[in-house]
């Protein structure tokens, strides 16, 4: 398997670009289930979960063609309901497949559970409770089996967590639903914006986007449509972490600054980063983030020198996708804070990785790790668990003295675009060894 040999200690510095929202492309990809016309998506990340997800749809009949970052899907000859499971089983983002078949086709079947990330129990019972309030019967026959008796019935639903994949899979099974559905305590992150724009451009009405109340009106049918997916805001945080703990100026073109305001209070405000946006006529947003060449990193205390707490939860709050950046960014800060991942309960076991390199981090629990900073990071030789603690320890390698091997990297590649290509014009010292 490949790996990534780093040498820290070298200045980043540069412009950089995010990549399309990986979250908000899979969801939109699927999207075109729901119609016989062809939906065009521009500045999708050229990535190992996007590239599954259009292999899953090719091998249900869709035609699917790649230019760059631009992909047209047609699903005017989809065959099948069925998802090769071995595709199915590698990626979370397989999930949302089944509202689109279910509201289309009234089937849908898979003889195994959707993969992804190793980070803890990710259950998919509201997405049960949705696509039940709407009609879908559950097969029992040993397998992972649902089917519809005709066309699905827009229902009032309270979700019992604010899911976002559950979100998704419910405004897609409701695009095509008779009457209105109502989605309660829903996710608003901005990749489920994204995938609600597309489904309004593909004429379904959607109101109260961007909030925790939806309402789909269902329609008969859908067209085409295009559009173009939003920068990934978690490459751009993990980008804001490199830059606070590695020398140069760094600038991050094409952000969109309502997408920065619980990373500011994160990386700013308890952490100390300096950083500052600005209009940017040639960025695809119009706006830029640089981040600071001198950095004084330092934790800031609670009311009365309280030890301050770094915590996760559902937008417009700090995501549980930046907590390994953030816990990485802290080792390199001086004072104590408590890292408190909140969702999933092996988020946080990469930082066995972050001691063996000598950071100062105690872990309390599977959700609580004590950092104390700013600690001299050494490079060793570690695997990387997941996309964001892979990520993460990419910043640690970075920032650290000495050679970096970091092994398992294909986990890194599902969720950032040539990542090595992209730090190596920035200045790091990365190389990729098969």
């Amino acid at each position: 398997m490949s790996s990534y040999v780093i040498h820290g200690g070298s200045p980043i510095r540069g412009t950089v670009v995010p990549s399309g929202n990986k979250n908000a492309a899979m969801p939109m990809a699927e999207a075109c289930l729901l119609t016989d016309e062809p939906v065009i998506l521009h500045n999708m990340p050229q990535i190992g979960d996007v590239e599954t997800v259009l292999e899953i749809l090719s091998g249900l009949g869709v035609d699917v063609q790649q230019t760059g970052d631009t992909v047209t899907l047609c699903a005017a000859n989809l065959r099948g309901t069925e998802p090769d499971p071995r595709l199915f089983a590698q990626i979370r983002g397989s999930l949302t497949l089944m509202g689109p078949l279910l509201t289309r086709r009234g089937h849908f079947a898979v003889p195994a559970s959707a993969g992804g990330d190793d980070i803890g129990r990710r259950r998919i019972d509201t997405h049960l409770h949705i696509f039940r309030s709407l009609g879908v019967e559950m097969v029992h026959n040993g397998r992972f089996e649902m089917k519809t008796n005709g066309r699905l019935t827009g229902k009032d639903i309270l979700l019992d967590e604010a899911s976002v994949t559950a979100t998704e899979n419910g405004l897609l099974a409701a695009s095509l639903a008779k009457g209105v559905t109502i989605l309660r305590n829903a996710a608003s992150e901005p990749h489920v914006q994204d995938l609600c724009h597309l489904l309004v451009r593909m004429g379904c009405p959607i109101e109260g986007v961007g909030s925790n109340t939806l309402t789909i009106h269902g329609q008969e049918r859908l067209t085409g449509a295009e559009y173009t997916v939003g920068p990934d805001y978690m490459e751009i945080g993990s980008y804001i972490g490199l830059g606070a703990i590695t020398a140069g100026e760094l600038r991050i073109s094409g952000v969109v600054p309502e997408h920065l305001r619980m990373l500011e209070m994160v990386f700013v405000d308890r952490l100390g980063v300096r950083m500052r946006l600005e209009e940017d006529a040639t960025s695809s947003t119009g706006w830029s983030l640089v981040i600071a060449d001198e950095q004084a990193l330092r934790v800031r205390t609670d009311f009365g020198g309280a030890i301050p707490r770094i915590d996760d939860q559902p937008w417009p709050a700090f995501p549980p996708d930046l907590m390994s950046i953030a816990l990485v960014t802290a080792t390199q800060a001086r004072g104590t804070v408590l890292i408190h991942e909140k969702m999933y309960d092996g988020r946080l076991y990469f930082v066995d990785k972050l001691v063996a390199m000598g950071a100062q981090v105690i872990l309390c629990d599977p959700h609580r790790a004590v950092v104390v900073g700013p600690s001299q990071l050494v490079g060793q030789q570690i695997t990387s668990p997941d996309i964001r603690a892979g990520m993460a320890l990419i910043l640690a390698a970075l920032a650290a003295e000495g050679k970096t091997t970091i092994g398992n990297i294909q986990q890194i590649d599902r969720g950032y675009q040539r990542i090595d290509e992209k730090l190596r014009a920035l200045g790091a010292r990365i190389e990729r060894v098969d």
